[in-house]
């Protein structure tokens, strides 16, 4: 496809393996079992991504507990009262913290993506938790014993192990979800957490060299979980020229859910790195109406007014179920966004020539 369609992570998962994840907590079923319905899901979800057209794919997060956490599930070095992050309709998710040093992932997103291969007949794109999600687990109050900077040494050097691993496995695209960058600015006006984040972002990815990063992107997003979001009312004018300082080839932007994307797509045009690309999203996770392959090609048409063609792809909005308990949005109108995307982006192309 000569504009490059991509999905952005998580698909709902199934009653089935909401079942198995619930049985194997409860301890009705082993670890095999569990990895029996993982494994399951994520062939079943790849072969459905293909089926809607998807030129390039995701295990959709299926096996993990949610898109910040996997690196930490089963780290018995935490306690369950961290930072807690409010969304719009009232609901809160909460981060646990870090209780003692050293900090160590406890699962790699190359697992997954290596999973995801074995059943995949098209490139598979991997998403990862950028670091500046995982700092928050530091506790104000500091560590005995366990320095923040220390700490901060010990996150850089498993992220960039996280992403390279995927790049040693084959990984189409490596995508850091940098959600926490909007949120920053509704905790911090002044901008200092933000440029705290995209610091300790720029430390990882300044280990790569221009051909990896060329393959590594950065999402962006005001969250999306249960329907709500937490950071939607924060501008994104704040946000973006900051962003675009990250040291990445690609950058995958909420924009459908926007209610001025002009206004946004001509922040982007004025900062976008010269050698970037930016993936516009195109379908609203949270909207519980499809899209048409019409709107979407408007969309994408609106876009191009202010982007060069050959540096414009397509995503969605955010992933539909970052965390696996999310089941707001069901299986079924995933797919059709998908498909509606991937035929969208299509007819954009033809009209515009590329």
């Amino acid at each position: 496809m000569p504009i490059p369609t991509e999905p952005i992570g998580s698909i709902p998962r199934s009653a089935e393996l909401l079942a198995a994840m619930s049985a194997h907590e409860d301890g009705r079923l082993d670890a095999q079992g569990l990895a029996e319905a993982v494994d399951q899901a994520v062939a079943v979800t790849i072969k459905t991504l293909e089926a809607a057209g998807s030129p390039v794919v995701t295990d959709g997060e299926q096996g993990k507990p949610s898109f910040a956490t996997y690196p930490i599930a089963g780290f018995d070095h935490l306690s369950p009262d961290g930072v807690v992050i409010p969304f719009a309709d009232g609901h809160q998710r909460q981060l646990p913290h870090l209780t003692s040093g050293p900090f160590r992932y406890q699962q790699h997103a190359a697992g997954y993506l290596k999973q995801a291969l074995k059943h995949a007949g098209v490139p598979v794109k991997q998403a990862v938790i950028a670091p500046s999600a995982l700092s928050l687990l530091y506790p104000a109050q500091g560590i005995d014993g366990y320095p923040r900077e220390q700490f901060l040494a010990d996150l850089v050097d498993q992220a960039e192990a996280d992403i390279r691993g995927c790049l040693d496995a084959g990984a189409h695209s490596v995508q850091l979800d940098f959600t926490e960058g909007r949120l920053s600015l509704k905790l911090d006006p002044s901008g200092g957490v933000l440029e705290d984040f995209i610091a300790l972002n720029n430390r990882v990815l300044d280990r790569f060299s221009d051909a990896e990063r060329a393959k590594i992107g950065v999402h962006t997003c005001p969250g999306g979980d249960q329907d709500s979001t937490h950071s939607l009312d924060v501008d994104y004018a704040g946000l973006l020229p900051q962003l675009f300082r990250l040291n990445a080839g690609s950058f995958y932007i909420q924009l459908a859910s926007e209610a001025d994307p002009d206004r946004v797509l001509a922040t982007v045009a004025e900062h976008l790195p010269e050698q970037a690309r930016v993936f516009v999203g195109v379908t609203d996770p949270i909207d519980p109406r499809v899209e048409t392959p019409e709107e979407v090609r408007d969309r994408i048409l609106t876009a191009a007014r202010h982007i060069p063609a050959d540096r414009l792809g397509t995503c969605d909005d955010c992933g539909f179920s970052p965390f696996a308990d999310d089941t707001s949005t069901s299986r079924q109108t995933a797919f059709a966004k998908v498909r509606a995307r991937v035929d969208g982006t299509a007819l954009a192309a033809e009209q515009l020539g590329v």
